[in-house]
Parts: C-alpha cells; sequence; structure tokens
C-alpha cells in the first residue's frame, strides 16, 4: 500500500458548524494547496452538514459526542485516535477544545498549535481566572500558538505567560472573489426592501448572547425616533439563527416597526445577502477577527462595529466605517442615521474597505501565514521566512 507523504493536521474544534471560526477552516482546507498537507476535521461534539462546503473530498470528519463538561474521560478516546491517525499537527481552536492538547502530547504528536479566535460571553474581556489557570495548565502541552488579533496575543503573552517566540498573531483572510460589490437579484434573495428606494442596513451572524444583535434592534428603533422621515427608506435585515432572534422580533414589534425588518433565519447565500446591504453592523460583545467584518468588507459596505477584541483592527474608523462602544445603542442610531443621510460617504467608506481587504487580508496572506507556520514547525522546506 501506497503511504501518503503529505503530513496530516488534524484540525479541532468544540462542534463544527455555521460560525466564522469554522468558516475560518473551511477557507484554510480549501485555499491551501492540496500537495502540501492532508486534512482531518474533528469535533468533539459533533460535524454537521457545514462540512460541505469544504470542496476537497480527501479530508476526514470526525464527531466525538462528547457531553457538557471537562472532557478527561475522553482523553484515552483522543489519545487512541490520535495515535490511529499519526497526524504531525494538532491544531486546536479556542478554550473548548484546548483540553486535546494534553492527550495530543502523551500520544507523541510532534506540533501541537492552539488558536485563540475570540471569547466567549462568559469571558468577554479575559478577566475569568478559572479560563485563565485553565489555560496556564495546558500551556506546557502547546508547541505554538495563533491569536487572531492582538489583544488576544497581548493576553496569551501578558496574562498567560507565553513566551512571545511562541505566539504568532496572524489575520484570518476573505474570499474576496465569492464577496464582492455589485448589484444583486432581490427576487432571488426573497427579501422584500428595494434598493435604491431603501436603504437596508444590516448583520449576519449567529443569535446568540455574545453577538447582541438586539442592541441593533434597539439602534433601528431609535434611530427613526431620531429622525423620523426615516421610516420612509431605512430598512432592517438580521440574518442569522438562534435564541436572540425571538428576542429582537418582540423588541421591533414592541416598537411597531416589524414590517420595517427581515429576519430570515440562517441563510447560506452569505455573499448575497452582502451585496443586498448599504451598510453592516457588527453589534457583538466580544470578537477576535471578525470573518463578517471582513466579508463585508470584502463586499464593499462600510461597517460599524463595536469596539472590542479585534474590530479596531480591521475598521478604520472614519475611513472604513465607526468603532463605537459596546452595548450602546444611542451610539449605534447616531452612526447608523448619520450614515443614512450620507449614501455617498457610505459607499466610499466601502470602497475604502474593499481596497484594504485586497492590500491586508486577502485569503492568500492568511494561507501563506499558515502554512508558513505549519512549515516551519515540522522544519519543512519552503516554510515562510517571515515566522
Amino acid at each position: 500500500m501506497t503511504v501518503d507523504p503529505r503530513p496530516l493536521v488534524a484540525h479541532v474544534m468544540y462542534r463544527f458548524d455555521t460560525g466564522g471560526l469554522e468558516n475560518g477552516i473551511v477557507n484554510l482546507i480549501n485555499h491551501m494547496p492540496a500537495d502540501r498537507y492532508r486534512h482531518a476535521v474533528i469535533a468533539l461534539t459533533e460535524v454537521t452538514d457545514f462540512r460541505k462546503r469544504i470542496q476537497r473530498d480527501d479530508v476526514q470528519f470526525i464527531s466525538l459526542n462528547k457531553a457538557p463538561g471537562h472532557g478527561i474521560w475522553l482523553f484515552p478516546k483522543l489519545f487512541k485516535l490520535f495515535r490511529q491517525l499519526r497526524p504531525a499537527i494538532v491544531h486546536s481552536r479556542n478554550l473548548a477544545a484546548l483540553e486535546v492538547q494534553l492527550p495530543a502530547w502523551a500520544a507523541g504528536v510532534q506540533v501541537r498549535i492552539h488558536g485563540e479566535h475570540g471569547r466567549d460571553v462568559g469571558d468577554l474581556d479575559g478577566s475569568n481566572v478559572t479560563y485563565q489557570r485553565v489555560r496556564r495548565f495546558y500551556r506546557p502541552f502547546v508547541s505554538y500558538y495563533l491569536a487572531l488579533s492582538r489583544d488576544l496575543a497581548q493576553y496569551l503573552t501578558d496574562i498567560i505567560h507565553v513566551s512571545q517566540n511562541k505566539v504568532l498573531q496572524v489575520y484570518n483572510g476573505v474570499d474576496s472573489i465569492r464577496f464582492h460589490s455589485g448589484s444583486v437579484n432581490e427576487t432571488v434573495l426573497a427579501c422584500p426592501f428595494v434598493r435604491p428606494a431603501h436603504w437596508l442596513v444590516g448583520t449576519v451572524g449567529r443569535m446568540q448572547t455574545v453577538k447582541d444583535q438586539p442592541t441593533l434592534a434597539r439602534a433601528f428603533i431609535q434611530a427613526m425616533e431620531i429622525d423620523p422621515s426615516l421610516k420612509e427608506r431605512l430598512r432592517l435585515v438580521m440574518v442569522g439563527e438562534g435564541p436572540l432572534r425571538a428576542e429582537c422580533q418582540r423588541l421591533l414589534e414592541t416598537a411597531g416597526v416589524a414590517d420595517l425588518a427581515w429576519l430570515p433565519g440562517e441563510r447560506s447565500d452569505i455573499p448575497e445577502i452582502m451585496r443586498g446591504l448599504d451598510c453592516f453592523v457588527l453589534p457583538s460583545l466580544a470578537e477576535g477577527i471578525s470573518n463578517t467584518i471582513l466579508e463585508a468588507m470584502a463586499s464593499g459596505l462600510p461597517v460599524i462595529a463595536t469596539d472590542v477584541g479585534g474590530n479596531a483592527d480591521l475598521v478604520t474608523t472614519g475611513k472604513t466605517g465607526e468603532i463605537i462602544p459596546a452595548a450602546d445603542p444611542d451610539a449605534m442610531a447616531k452612526e447608523i442615521v448619520r450614515l443614512a443621510h450620507e449614501p455617498t460617504r457610505a459607499k466610499d467608506m466601502g470602497q475604502a474597505g474593499r481596497n484594504l481587504i485586497e492590500k491586508k487580508f486577502s485569503m492568500n496572506a492568511m494561507v501563506a501565514a499558515y502554512q508558513g507556520t505549519y512549515d516551519k514547525l515540522l522544519h519543512r522546506t519552503g516554510a515562510n521566512p517571515e515566522h
């Protein structure tokens, strides 16, 4: 039997489903040269139909069906799995998957990488002492860290006490071919609003507490209280599924503006959704480097985002959008009103964002950073000298 000479990278996360972290894995696998590495996707809980977004047919998907809580009972199963797969690299993502580093070390995995992609609702500012202790406990078993924003890299070095030479701050990349500006067929989208008669402000993402979509719903309501004339053309689009969807719907209904908003649930046509907007808003309470901000910028949209995580790394205030305080519907409403009344300025911001994507946040740059890290840690030829 012929042995495949390509090293295997085992990507481990809590659940492989719709989300920015998972979308980043999809992009990495789809765009990394197939002759360099093989890939396996391991979910501690479940691999969903989201797997269909991976375009390669040589990727193995494994669901471990882990119960809630610390998975120490899963260690023997992980040890056996790593001995069976014999990955050259185990690459875990976020705190929920960090525990796999110990059985990977015990199984003799040569390189063990952990990625910090963003914060959880239980640790919005990184001050959770329990989470800090967990990260410090597993620190000796991690070969190298990848942090997706400057504040996460600083957290690892200053709070978790990881050596600086073991941390690389690397930005996500966006598929600027799939996400681009241009016209869209509203009929195909089934969106009830039509441009240019309507000016659409919207967001895309899982409707969970950390994403804080109710603040956007409140800001939309307040925007029309600030300027009642906006009821004629300002419209709200909130794409995503989750427990906050019903709350947002109630807020809009109570204010009597539910007919001015569209909440279609989860959609698979996000590039088309983005092209159908005039302004993108990210109301999150915590972020790493937001894939949806990058997608919005690639789509030529001005971005209003909260001042959390790496959002300010992406959005240049006054040039590509505006950065506002988190959980502040007043500030958000004022920026929505301002841009709604200055559509030309909004378009200029969107174009500036698109230009920035092409220069700094391309898919090629992201893939080169990850592949260069893998190559360097495995001492493979062709390693990126910058890493």
